[in-house]
């Protein structure tokens, strides 16, 4: 084996480690690629889990993206935990399948993907891998009782903030329940203008951001990850005020094409323009924090 002067060569991952992962990829596109293309045509074509194809390219793109890591990791098979959660994950899966649930169905693919990391490679590879096991999270579609446990509260705040704001702006406004008439218009909040879905979306999209930013200070993350949904919530109510004025001055019809064109556009640009103001910000401070303390510590 060559040397060199910064010590011994590095020995190459174990050749078995190709093979068996080859195999476990095969594995996971034999369970998972029918659950993929049922989703497309029915609750990936939706506006509540449209987002949920994009996880999944960030997930495969994160896991390809620690392949190097993974394979350097040295091998000590967690056999007890492996197969327990692999088992669970597989076990979860049937019971999606059978019953036609999508939660436990999206919610297996992390079990079972954990429960070969630890057969294949054992609880360092989780440790290397834990974000992209973490994102697959997100494709999970939000449970039916949540969502309808969430969505009337929401929409009621959107509604009274909306005609709150519009009214001290001059408008005509007036509001019953999520009902909202603006002049001659009369505009029902719907349950996608509760901007539930557009946290989880934004959600997904911080953490990413968050994670290949890689930050310093607990205090920075959290905060972060605090604000997603106030955010994602103010975003929302700038949608709506948006879409009831141009119903009130461009008519009925424009505010039905801008609902379907581009609201969900100025949702998330809105969102993430506050998200990346927000990390600015505090990061921003913490320079300034960091400086003023090498400063006092030089003096």
């Amino acid at each position: 084996m060559k040397s060199s002067a910064l010590g011994m060569a590095q020995p190459s991952p174990a050749p078995w480690w190709g093979f068996t992962l080859v195999c476990s990829v095969i594995g996971l596109l034999a369970l998972y690629l029918p659950v993929y293309a049922t989703a497309t045509t029915t609750i990936w074509d939706t506006e509540q889990n449209a987002h949920a194809p994009l996880v999944l390219a960030v997930a495969v793109w994160l896991f390809w993206s620690l392949r190097e890591p993974l394979a350097a990791v040295t091998a000590k098979p967690s056999r007890a935990w492996g197969w327990g959660l692999f088992v669970a994950g597989l076990l979860t899966y049937v019971a999606g399948r059978l019953l036609g649930i999508a939660v436990l169905t999206f919610g297996s693919q992390i079990g079972v993907v954990a429960g070969l990391l630890l057969l294949l490679k054992g609880g360092q590879a989780l440790r290397v891998a834990w974000f992209p096991l973490f994102y697959l999270v997100f494709m999970i579609p939000l449970p039916g009782t949540l969502v309808d446990a969430a969505t009337a509260p929401l929409k009621q705040w959107v509604s009274v903030l909306v005609e709150e704001i519009l009214f001290l702006a001059g408008y005509p406004i007036a509001r019953s329940g999520v009902v909202i008439t603006i002049g001659q218009y009369q505009m029902l909040v719907a349950d996608a203008c509760s901007g539930l879905h557009s946290m989880f979306s934004l959600a997904a999209l911080g953490t990413l951001f968050m994670y290949l930013m890689r930050r310093d200070g607990f205090s920075h993350n959290a905060l972060m990850l605090a604000a997603i949904a106030p955010i994602a919530f103010a975003a929302n109510i700038v949608r709506v005020i948006l879409l009831v004025l141009v119903t009130y001055h461009l008519g009925d019809e424009a505010g039905q094409g801008f609902l379907h064109g581009t609201a969900g556009i100025v949702l998330m640009l809105v969102a993430l323009g506050g998200f990346f103001a927000l990390d600015g910000t505090l990061w921003s401070l913490h320079l300034r924090w960091r400086r003023a303390r090498g400063a006092a510590a030089a003096a």
